[in-house]
């Protein structure tokens, strides 16, 4: 997730550095998780009822969006995805750093896909490795984007660790861990909730393997697509990690997850 080479993911060969985030693979969750404490699951239901509430997100089809990160305003490089929230199915597509092109579809959670180099088949064993990335790239970006949506999702444990004062506003910061779930499962986060409107305006992270002190990415730039909000822009220092172009998406093409 930090701006680095990190275990050999997709992100580093696509964008010069690694972005692997231990997001769940469930689209939400509903259930109080196991040792989250009362106070910090009070804050993440304020969260998702601030983003347009649970019952819109999970009936939302799917959504379209640019994945791409900013190094002194200038654009490293990108890819876009198509996710059905219905089916599982992804679709993601861009180029590597050697400029050849590349387009994945897979199914969520599954080793079911097919994938495409300048155009042409994959097949084998290739095939499942670029399978494999497609699902490091879905995990990634997705939660850079929706992780306000999956604070309850299951595995996930929430701690309340009080209040702080930013720039003459209120937060309150709540911890997430993760048991046994996501790519990366010993990643910690400190996510920043502003009192005042419930949305999630920074986070803190400890990277499984790192040592403090953590970093920290803001959340801003909200939009609004579908009667939903989704952060575009995470900043810190030089670097922007961005989620540009998002679409609540209520239909998809019919070849759309079979063909390039």
């Amino acid at each position: 997730m930090m701006p680095r080479t990190r275990r050999g993911t997709l992100a580093a060969c696509a964008l010069g550095f690694a972005l692997t985030l231990a997001a769940p693979l469930h689209s939400c969750g509903a259930g109080a998780p196991p040792g989250s404490d009362p106070r910090a699951i009070k804050v993440a239901d304020e969260v998702m009822r601030s983003l347009g509430g649970k019952k819109k997100w999970d009936e939302l089809p799917g959504l379209r969006w640019t994945f791409g990160a900013s190094v002194n305003d200038t654009m490293r490089s990108s890819r876009r995805h198509a996710w059905n929230k219905h089916t599982g199915w992804h679709r993601v597509e861009g180029k590597t750093m050697t400029g050849d092109s590349y387009c994945i579809i897979h199914k969520v959670g599954t080793t079911e896909g097919r994938a495409w180099m300048n155009g042409n088949p994959i097949e084998g064993d290739s095939l499942q490795k670029l399978i494999a990335r497609g699902e490091r790239l879905w995990t990634n970006d997705t939660y850079w984007m929706l992780m306000p949506y999956k604070l309850r999702d299951p595995g996930v444990k929430l701690e309340y660790n009080g209040d702080k004062q930013l720039e003459g506003k209120t937060y309150d910061v709540v911890s997430l861990t993760f048991d046994h779930v996501g790519q990366t499962p010993g990643d910690h986060y400190w996510v920043y909730v502003n009192r005042a409107n419930h949305r999630v305006e920074r986070w803190d992270m400890v990277l499984e393997g790192d040592q403090p002190p953590p970093v920290s990415y803001t959340w801003s730039d909200w939009v609004e697509r579908g009667g939903l909000w989704f952060a575009t822009s995470h900043r810190a220092d030089n670097k922007n990690i961005r989620t540009m172009d998002v679409l609540a998406e209520t239909t998809f093409g019919p070849t759309e997850f079979s063909a390039p």
